[in-house]
This record gives C-alpha cells, structure tokens and sequence, in this order.
C-alpha cells in the first residue's frame, strides 16, 4: 500500500492557476533547513516552518516569535508545506486560500539539541537550535492538550533563556523587512522589485572621510563598585581593546596606541564595513569564547590562527562627520546601538543603571573580569580619568618580561623574571612560572633568545635571580595574581599571555584606589517641604529626588535637545506655564542654544546635557520636561517622530491600546519601526525614531499625510483635527508634534496632573496588560530604572532608518 502524500492536503487547498504559490512535489533538500515567512491574511501571523523528511512542517504564531523566554506565543499546527515554499515571497489573490502578502523574514538551519530528534514532534515536545538571521539560538515547541471541537494542533513556541534571549518585542516590532528582498510588506503587496542591498546613505553635509585613530579613554582601578544611579555599568571583557574607523564601506581596527591591527582582526573589519553609516569612530574590546565567556589565551590563538573573534561595541566618538565626544555616555551608547546590526562578530555591549554590585557579584560568579562603571552624564575623555572605572573579580595586569629562569627539566624555562616601571624606572616585580603549555614554552623561549642581553635590566634580589638570563624588556606579559607582598612581589601569579597592543614603558603598577560615595549634582533645592502635588503629598524635594535618580535613564532622551519647561513655583495646584526661552536665570548649568526665527532674528533656547541642568530646572519650579524633535546639533533634522493618540473623555484606555496596535502595525507596513510611550495623562504616544536626514518640511508633510490616511481609511476610529467638537467619541491622531518648534514630553518626565504620574516606555507586550497611561509616579524611580535595565526595554526608541517614500 503505498504511502499516504503528505503534501495531498496542501495541494489540495490551492489553485495553481490563481496563485504564484508553488505546486507541492516532494523534493530532496539539506535536511534541516527553516523558514519564517510573515503572513498578512485575514489576520497577520508569520508562518514557522521546519524541514522535516523532505516537507516543511508548518506553524501559524499569531504574534510572531518572542525573545523573552516568559512569553508562549500560541503556534497553530498547519498543512505540510513542499520545500520550494521556503523561498516564496509575494502575493496570494485575495479570495484564494491564504489571499495576502507573504514575506520572507527569516531563514537558515535548525538542529534538535543533543539526544533529541525531529521525531519528538510526534510526541509533542521538540527542544531545538535555530541558527537564522534573525531568530537563533534554543527554542522549544510544545504541543497542547487538544480540546473539545478544536480541529487543529494548538502548540506553544518559546525562547529558551540563553545568551541569544532578550526583550519581549524586538523581533517583529523592529524586523520589518525581507531578509531576501530587502523589501517591506507594502512594497511586496506594489509588486516592486526587490532590492539587491541597503544603500549607506549619503548626506551632502557630512564627510565620508575615514576617521582618525583617537586616543581612547582609559578607566581607574578602584576596590568597589559606585554607587547611585548616576553610574552605568558594563561587562569588562578580557580581550584587546580596539578603535574601529569605518568609512565609505571600508574599515580599520585601531589598538589601543593607534597600531592598524586590520589584517589581525580582518573578520571584524569586515563586519564593521557593512555597518549603514557614511562613517563612524567605535570604540569596543576584541574578545574569544572558550566554553562560552570570553578567554585571553584563546583570543590569542585565534589572533594567530585567524580564528573566531568578536567585538562588543560600548562607545561612539563620531558618526557622518560629526564629533560625539561632548555628548553624555547614555547618549552616545544610544546612537551606536542604532547603528550595530546583527553580525556575530560585532555586538553592541549592553550595561545596567545603579545595580552595579549586584552585575560585579554575577560576573564574578560566572568567572569573568569584573565591571566597568562609568558617568551617564560625562562626555569622552581621553586618558586615564575617574569618569571611567573599573573593579575586578581579580587582580590581574600587564607587566614586563625582564628575564628567565633556566630549567633542570626538557623545558624551555622554569619562570619568567618580570618588572614593572615605578618613579619612571623598572622595578623587579617577581616571577611566574606557572600558566604555560609546551608550546607556549616554546613560542616563547624563541622570542628571549632574540632578546639575550648581558646586563639586568632591573635590581633583583641575587638569591632569587641566580642563573637569570636576561633580556631586552620589551615584551608585555598578561599576568593574574591574588595581590602584591610588603615588598612589592607577587603572590600566585599565574601567566595568561603576552599583550603586542600595549608597549613596555606604559606598564606600570595599578592600585585599586577607594571610590567614595557618588556625590550629588551640586545644585541646592530651596522649600524641598513645599507640596507640589497635593493629591499625592508630593513636595518639591520628592520631585528633586526622582529626577535626580531617573537622570540616567531620562538624559539620552532630554538631553542635548531644545526643552520646553512646565513650570509650577508655587505647585501645580496654582499657576503653571511654559517657559522655552532663557530669562537668565538658570545659571551655568541649563545651557542656550541660538535658534533662528522666521522673522530673521534669532530666540535663545534652553538646553540640559546631565543632572545639575534637570535639578536646576527642579529648582526654578519646573515639573515637566517636553522636548524637540530634533537635537542641538542638527536642529533641522529630527531623529524622531511622534504620533499623540489623544482620545475623546469617553473613549476607555482600552480603545487608545488598540488604536496604538493599529498605528504600530500601519507604520510596519512601509518599514518604520515604533515604540510606545506612555503619556503620563490619559494618552499613548506612537514614537518612530529616525536617523537624523530628512528635515522638518519633510517630517512635517510625511506625519501629515499618514495620520490624515489613517482617519480617512478609520473614520469611526480617528480624526486627524484638532476640532473637539469632531473629536466626540473618537481618538486625535496629532502629528503637528512634528513640526519645528513643537515639543512633546519627554520619558520619564513628571506630568503636572494629580498623583504626580510620569510618562514611561512600555513594550507593546506590556501595553496590552496596562489599564492606564499614568501607571508610575514620582515615587517609583526604583522600579522605572530597574525596568530600563531590563532586557524587554532593552533597544527601546532606538531603530536605524529613515523615512519611506509614500
């Protein structure tokens, strides 16, 4: 009896004279090939597929695939599909089963984790490895328990907590076009063609030129984390540090001394040239995995043998021409993540605000380095300063190869003699002989025979150093020990590996040195008992606090921008207004910025760039924060857009959700990723970031004409007028926020309203589950920075692109 066509079903749903779809013949493929394909049917799903005996067995996941390991997406079960569907994109007939736009937005290989099979389908459970552009990693499918009536499979599909795991919407919120066409869902549906590349944009006012090595910034040593929320801090990586100058579609990997290391670390040159950028100065560390964390002696190796290495990009001193230097941390951290893509040799590296004891005791844990902690606020310095900081899980650092001990045994050495410069000379600083394979030996013992010299370079005990062969020090060796004697040798040494990116006269020894408390912007709040915020006994010394607190997590949006301030000096009970023009009496710390008017003059207007300038505005009675669309240093071209779903009082908050999902949901159609804000008041802002190109003209007449589609396509739903009158029982979709001069709050500023509520980013998975727009206050800056650093709003108003032509 021959055996049942899994493909009958398939088949047998399509009509291939109607549909570009292809016909379902079995074919012979790879064996372990998968698919995404993102469907617009008569309700939007992405459609995951395996390959399985020869057919892709199919899951339609209504929400689409999640990085948070907490959420299930609902997967349903669907015909078999022929592999030749794996590289279909285009559209089906409206009318024909499955009639809608299809895109392919994800492809590459799955594997089932080790002991497990593909046969674990049947059994419903199937624990696997993804390695795509897009999802990778360990996931799960798991099947449920059918119930009554139900005629297909209900399976679960769920991310498994691994290092590829992250924020709850950064998969189909922000990955919004063809990994093979390059195209959008609404260019698909047009019909037009595919697109071979993503262009580097070109801009007429910035230079293309390769940018040139900067002396980078160098972090003090110090036994103890910082505390307060105005440190971020980082993972310290144990690899090389690099400087990476990208311009033009080329690239150059700069050491720490300025050396082009390109051809050693050619794999990352290369990721680092595709990066959309006319230019850019990165500044990362170079790091290889050994069973899973980053180890110096296998960066070596892989260094020598051309082997896997990545970079963790953590800084950004220049982008299209213009230098980044003077910006806070926070703020140039977020523009080099808009720009790091997903190549696995070049990652953007994430850090946390406050909680800096609590990373320390987990990387420590996990036997890395330790943390870097560094100023939100400050700008890039180079050399050594106390901006930048760093505490080790061990001590650990470079030192100077000055000699070695001869071996009784077939060995090339029995220790190396090692020295470190002090008061501008070497001093003897021990030996190490422990932490070297044969090979190493030998790689090593060759390079001292080419350095033989007579003399000590250093004084050293005689007794210690008998028989010592010296050498010309120029060779810097990586050295962990567990501390230094009274008289200044160390304890338990243990070699890690020599270092060519930094030079013997640099090395000299490092002391932790104590960090005291973070100190407080020195600006003095006058009437902190003065209750600004009667319904919830808010005073003006609560407000100082909170803004004080969440200032690392508000500047990369606030600062560096025109602001508008709502002033309340009496409390908001009583007279409040807007002030955006200086009066000259916010001192040195609110900053003024020149900006033409039409009438051929110019207006000062203010500006904050780190904490003393928002405590300043709290000192002159300001409660709220709204800011341009554009920054001080590119005024005429917003890096954002805002749409203001402002509903009529009747409408339930539940009604402003939906309309936010379906003005997200609009904006992906033609590429625009978008993130929710909410408003602190009783609305839900639509915020699109955008690389700073397009000028407010153009903004303008795009937020225009799309919220203006939108009414006319929603009439029931939204109205694009400011009219009350018109806005009776319906939502106003503002887009005159996106015009010059116009300002909207800022995140994480407090509102004016009762019960001092802030406005605060969600995802849109939170979204669904909130039941107000005003769901913190002032009295939750804990929880608001604990939320910001964590992996759901990881990324959050933050996307690389530009506006479409519509």
């Amino acid at each position: 009896m021959a055996a049942a066509d899994p493909l009958a079903r398939y088949n047998a749903k399509r009509d291939f004279t109607r549909t570009a779809e292809p016909a379902g013949t079995l074919a012979k493929g790879h064996g372990n090939s998968f698919v995404v394909q993102k469907h617009d049917a008569t309700r939007l799903h992405w459609d995951f597929r395996l390959e399985v005996d020869g057919v892709l067995k199919s899951w339609a996941v209504t929400r689409g695939p999640s990085l948070d390991p907490n959420e299930k997406r609902l997967a349903v079960r669907t015909e078999d599909h022929p592999l030749d569907y794996g590289s279909f994109e285009g559209t089906i007939p409206s009318g024909e089963y499955g009639g809608g736009t299809v895109m392919l937005w994800d492809r590459g290989t799955w594997s089932p984790i080790k002991g497990k099979s593909a046969k674990d389908l049947d059994a419903g459970h199937l624990h696997f490895v993804l390695e795509g552009e897009r999802m990778r990693g360990e996931w799960l499918l798991i099947r449920l328990k059918p119930r009554a009536k139900e005629k297909r499979e209900n399976w679960l599909l769920r991310k498994i907590g691994d290092a590829e795991a992250g924020g709850t919407d950064t998969l189909v919120e922000t990955a919004l076009t063809s990994v093979s066409s390059g195209r959008t869902m609404q260019e698909i549906a047009e019909g037009k063609a595919p697109k071979k590349r993503k262009p580097v944009r070109k801009k007429a006012t910035k230079s293309a030129t390769l940018p040139a090595f900067t002396e980078p910034q160098l972090c003090t040593l110090v036994d103890a984390v910082p505390t307060g929320s105005a440190w971020l801090h980082e993972v310290k990586y144990d690899g090389y540090r690099a400087l990476i100058a990208v311009a033009g579609g080329t690239a150059k990997v700069f050491t720490r001394n300025g050396l082009d290391w390109s051809d050693k670390f050619l794999g990352i040159a290369e990721a680092a040239a595709t990066l959309d950028v006319t230019s850019a100065l990165i500044d990362g560390e170079i790091v290889a995995f050994k069973d899973g964390r980053p180890d110096f002696s296998t960066l070596k190796d892989a260094i020598s043998s051309g082997g896997d290495m990545t970079m963790f990009a953590f800084d950004l001193l220049a982008q299209d021409g213009e230098d980044l230097s003077a910006l806070p941390t926070t703020t140039r951290k977020a523009r080099l993540q808009a720009i790091i893509g997903d190549d696995a040799r070049l990652h953007y590296a994430e850090h946390v605000v406050g909680s800096g004891e609590q990373l320390l005791d987990g990387m420590c844990a996990e036997g890395l380095e330790g943390v870097v902690s560094k100023r939100a606020d400050a700008p890039y310095r180079a050399g050594r300063t106390s901006d930048w900081l760093k505490i080790k899980c061990t001590r650990r650092q470079e030192f100077v190869i000055v000699g070695w001990l001869p071996s009784d045994k077939k060995r090339g050495f029995k220790s190396l003699l090692l020295g470190v410069h002090e008061d501008g000379k070497l001093r003897y600083a021990g030996k190490v002989g422990t932490g070297f394979t044969q090979a190493l030996m030998t790689e090593l013992r060759a390079k001292l025979d080419t350095r033989a010299r007579k003399t000590a370079p250093v004084d050293a005990p005689r007794a210690t150093v008998r028989g010592a062969q010296w050498v010309k020090p120029d060779l810097v060796a990586e050295i962990a020990f567990t501390e230094t004697t009274p008289d200044g040798l160390l304890r338990h040494p243990s070699f890690l590996g020599l270092r060519g990116d930094k030079s013997a006269r640099e090395v000299v020894l490092e002391q932790p040195q104590s960090v005291a408390e973070t100190p407080a912007p020195n600006v003095a709040i006058t009437n902190r008992n003065r209750v600004i915020d009667p319904d919830a006994e808010v005073t003006k010394g609560d407000l100082a606090d909170y803004y004080a607190a969440v200032a690392a997590i508000m500047l990369p949006w606030s600062g560096h921008r025109p602001i508008s301030l709502v002033r309340c000096p009496q409390g908001r009970a009583n007279q409040c207004f807007f002030q955006k023009h200086d009066a000259g009496s916010f001192g040195d710390a609110v900053h003024k910025v020149a900006i033409p008017e039409k009438d051929g003059g110019s207006e000062e207007y203010l500006w904050v760039d780190d904490a003393a300038g928002l405590l300043t505005c709290v000192q002159m009675g300001t409660i709220e924060f709204h800011g341009w669309g554009s920054r001080v240093d590119a005024l005429e071209r917003p890096d954002r857009m805002i749409f203001d779903l402002d509903p009529d009082e009747g409408l339930a908050f539940a009604d402003t959700k939906k309309a936010a999902e379906f003005v997200r949901d609009q904006l992906g159609e033609i590429g625009l990723a978008s993130f929710p804000l909410l408003s602190g008041g009783k609305g839900v802002h639509v915020v699109v970031p955008l690389t700073p190109q397009a000028e407010w003209p153009a903004v303008r007449d795009f937020a225009e004409r799309f919220a203006k589609a939108l009414a006319q396509a929603d009439p029931d739903r939204f109205v694009a007028t400011m009219s009350k009158a018109k806005r009776k029982g319906r939502i106003f979709i503002d887009y005159l926020r996106n015009q010059r001069g116009s300002t909207a709050i800022m995140p994480y500023s407090a509102r004016a309203r009762a019960g001092a509520p802030v406005a605060a980013p969600v995802t849109w998975s939170e979204l669904r589950d909130l039941d107000t727009a005003a769901n913190w206050h002032v009295g939750d800056a804990a929880e608001l920075i604990a939320r910001a650093n964590a992996p759901a709003l990881s990324g959050w108003g933050v996307s690389d692109q530009v506006l479409p032509h519509l």
